[in-house]
């Protein structure tokens, strides 16, 4: 490989493929075309604070927000906190930093679904008195047996003719503490015989005694989500409550309990496709279950595909925000490639992100025609693709350090780097030629004897001659130790979540997810780099400085992504 090859190869970007799609942007403007709303647009991301957020919540955000400020409307955010035994402020506090992290702000609208708990009490009690709510007493089993499968109706529970003055009876009593969990129920009062079973008397109301984050003990009832979550997008005047399409079968129970409720305001359900992604999973379950036997260090680990974790592995929020362009909103449900993720943040590192040169797995070299103990500082380029970002001066002396796998003593043909007899580059400095071997008393080896040319200063030599590699070292007197983390996908099929190709989550785990190299050898300025600094470090890929596990003079590097970009090359072949 050339050095322009070697050098430049995994900067080439993909032809462009068209613009993405989003029918949704379409029904908008549409709808202000035609003058509904009033001209308004009114969106909310609603999630319910019971663990942390994804990469696949980002595609959300970035939808709700994105519309909002494109249409000059508003976005909420507000936290369906609906189930307290499940749901913690940890959560809470961050998705509000997932959702800052990804460059948008909800002002003054931020909401709960707790602020109307007194509201949706009094809109059951509306329910109840119309005859299309009653309080049922069977058991969460019975309930489940008597609702039917998708081929055989349900049936009607012995307690649906209940009076409307004792449904409002015992909904009072449920309130106010007298029964025990599991005792009764409000149910909505639909059709037992419908197709959809979201339509089969829902449940709308459970008793739950546990304290709420923000309520406390005032109340040991909780609203279901299908039932809180339509009323309070009304409440909120919420114009287009866009959702995924999981939530498409849900949709006539959302009309249903707002046409009969008769509320001014009536949004309009819009489904989508979630975003799902190869290599790893979106399942909060399944990420407790990882998080809860160790298998990763925590809701953050730079593995998970939580946005915690996606921050703290090195993408910037401007990454992940052209990701979600990037594959646009549709109608069907797909896999996108993580090749794509990927690519986005190698785009934007190729641009932004200045060179260095780190030496992970070193190999000490001795250049015995070098003066002894002389050193000389060189010049080196820090992004070739920004001359604005200038150059930087890096130390070289007579003990340098490659990277072991640079040199081979009985390499195959199509072998091109440092070889006993054979002259090969280092980037920014000389031409060197390996003349000898030194070996422990076990064969491996330790050290390499070279000699260099003084007049292939800078990289060029004089008389033109050429070599096949070149490589990237550092000065064995001026490096630094550092710590680097190489991360690679968690799981070892593209599908853990597909069940045929993955029937136990923990049993697709990547062995090589993360291999961490405590000896590294960094360039003097990498020394210096402060916490969330970016990197090229040259063909190894780009990194992040670790915020949390760093130290002053003691940088901590994780591998945000290595440099080859399956993406690009299958698009330029592509197009």
């Amino acid at each position: 490989m050339t050095e322009k090859e070697n050098m430049n190869e995994q900067n080439e970007t993909p032809p462009e493929q068209g613009a993405p799609s989003n029918f949704i942007r379409e029904i908008v403007t549409a709808d202000l075309a035609a003058g509904k709303n009033n001209g308004a647009v009114v969106t909310r991301f609603p999630p319910e604070p019971n663990g942390y957020l994804h990469i696949g919540h980002a595609k959300s955000i970035c939808l709700n927000f994105g519309l909002a400020a494109e249409f000059k409307g508003r976005c909420h955010l507000r936290f369906d906190d609906t189930n307290p035994a499940k749901e913690e402020v940890e959560y809470i506090d961050s998705i509000k930093e997932d959702v800052h992290w990804l460059g948008f702000d909800w002002g003054e609208h931020m909401y709960y679904a707790s602020d109307y708990f007194e509201k949706l009490y009094e809109y059951a009690v509306a329910l109840i008195k119309k005859g299309k709510a009653y309080v049922c007493s069977l058991t969460a089993a019975e309930i489940r047996e008597y609702r039917g499968t998708l081929t055989e109706p349900g049936r009607e529970s012995p307690y649906r003719n209940r009076s409307v003055e004792e449904n409002l009876d015992l909904f009072a009593r449920m309130r106010a503490g007298e029964f025990e969990e599991g005792k009764h129920v409000l149910r909505a009062k639909i059709d037992m015989a419908s197709g959809n079973l979201n339509m089969r008397d829902p449940v709308m109301y459970r008793i739950l005694k546990a304290e709420h984050h923000r309520t406390g003990d005032t109340w040991c009832i909780y609203p279901m989500y299908d039932y809180a979550h339509c009323v309070s997008d009304s409440v909120e005047g919420i114009t287009h409550s866009i959702c995924t399409l999981e939530f498409e079968d849900h949709r006539p129970l959302y009309d249903w309990f707002l046409d009969e409720l008769g509320v001014a305001c009536h949004p309009q359900q819009i489904e989508f496709a979630r975003l799902n992604l190869t290599h790893t999973v979106m399942s909060k379950r399944k990420f407790l279950k990882l998080v809860g036997q160790g298998h990763v260090s925590g809701w953050d680990d730079p593995r998970m595909p939580t946005l915690s974790g996606i921050r703290r592995r090195g993408y910037t929020p401007s990454s992940v925000r052209n990701f979600c362009e990037r594959i646009g909103v549709a109608k069907r449900n797909s896999v996108v490639d993580m090749a794509l993720l990927e690519h986005c943040i190698r785009e934007e590192m190729n641009k932004a992100a200045p060179r260095a040169m780190a030496v992970l797995r070193p190999l000490r070299v001795v250049l015995t025609n070098y003066p002894e103990g002389e050193s000389e500082e060189l010049d080196a380029v820090n992004n070739p693709e920004d001359p604005s970002m200038g150059a930087r001066k890096v130390p070289f002396s007579r003990e340098l350090y490659i990277e072991e796998e640079d040199f081979m003593e009985n390499p195959p043909k199509q072998f091109f780097r440092l070889a006993p007899g054979r002259e090969v580059r280092l980037r920014y400095a000389y031409f060197i030629t390996c003349v000898d071997v030194v070996k422990d008393g076990n064969g491996r080896i330790i050290e390499l004897h070279c000699t260099y040319d003084p007049a292939t200063r800078g990289g060029d030599a004089p008389d033109n001659r050429k070599v096949k590699a070149t490589l990237h070292w550092v000065s064995a007197q001026h490096a630094s130790e550092a710590e680097v983390r190489l991360y690679d996908h968690l799981f070892t099929t593209p599908n853990p979540g597909d069940e045929r190709e993955c029937p136990e989550i923990t049993g697709c785990l990547n062995p090589a997810s993360l291999v961490t190299l405590d000896s590294c050898r960094i360039e003097p300025s990498l020394a210096r780099a402060e916490r969330g600094a970016r990197f090229q470090f040259e063909r190894q890929g780009y990194f992040f400085v670790d915020p949390i596990d760093s130290a002053e003079g003691r940088p901590v590097f994780n591998r945000i992504v290595s440099l080859k970009d399956s993406y690009a090359k299958a698009m330029k072949a592509k197009g």
